[in-house]
């Protein structure tokens, strides 16, 4: 399957645009209901994270009704074409209701192997970010550019970022701090926007644990067609979620696992 093909994007483009016009009119709304997906903790759900969601689906109906579906909100829709679309409607739920424009709409599109296209929208600034084996691209207020990582190479001159400062379990928190003490800073709360930065070449590393397939297969089809690197702490497929590590250089990656594996492995 050529993941360059013109209508792998105009499909992505179309999901994107759909997903904005239902999303902007409930952001920064003084009636945003949210609900808790988890009896324990705080995972909240929006109107418009479904609504978003059932817009992308309509366009993938229409547009390629062969390929399967994994969305975080209505699961999974099962196709024939051995290629699935991958969705999160608003990643950054917790942003989104709180106000601030770090929240993004995120489309890959995977086959057996992981995340071959993906693309990071964030409707409110405008901004869209999409990669593939070919390409790496963005556009927003400022115009359209390629995307590049930085050639940062060691973990002292390295920007850091992870959306929440707790980052996962006790053990994981302990394994972000230890590579947290090596770089020249760290900034949290950016969910899936701190992975385009990093693709957009103003920061180095995103480290987070706890994520879902969901969550990291866009980023990680945008970085790699950027340049960079992502892998789980031990320096496997990431996909899948759960710990992951991005990183714009080898090197740099390289400096990170050091200090991450000794968590993953134990």
């Amino acid at each position: 399957m050529a993941f360059t093909d013109p209508d792998i994007l105009e499909t992505a483009h179309k999901m994107a645009d759909a997903a904005r016009a239902v999303i902007l009119p409930y952001f920064r709304g003084t009636e945003l209901a949210t609900e808790n997906k988890l009896s324990e903790g705080f995972d909240p759900v929006t109107a418009a994270d479904r609504a978003a969601e059932l817009a992308m689906r309509e366009v993938l109906a229409e547009r390629r009704p062969n390929d399967g579906i994994l969305g975080e909100e209505f699961g999974t829709t099962e196709g024939t074409s051995g290629l699935h679309w991958v969705l999160d409607p608003i990643d950054g739920t917790r942003g989104f209701m709180s106000g601030t424009p770090t929240w993004g709409v995120l489309i890959a599109l995977s086959d057996a192997t992981g995340p071959q296209f993906g693309m990071i929208d964030q409707p409110y600034i405008g901004e869209r970010f999409w990669g593939n084996a070919t390409e790496a691209q963005m556009q927003g207020p400022l115009g359209a550019r390629p995307l590049g990582v930085r050639k940062v190479t060691s973990l002292e001159d390295a920007v850091l970022f992870t959306t929440f400062p707790e980052v996962g379990t006790v053990v994981e928190r302990a394994g972000f701090e230890a590579v947290m003490r090596q770089v020249k800073l760290t900034r949290y709360g950016m969910d899936c926007y701190a992975y385009a930065l990093l693709a957009a070449g103003q920061i180095d590393l995103v480290i987070e644990a706890g994520l879902q397939a969901y969550d990291i297969q866009a980023p990680i089809a945008v970085i790699e067609a950027a340049g960079g690197i992502v892998t789980d702490w031990q320096g496997g497929p990431a996909h899948d979620g759960g710990r992951v590590v991005a990183a714009a250089t080898a090197e740099l990656h390289a400096a990170a696992l050091a200090y991450l594996c000794k968590v993953a492995s134990a």
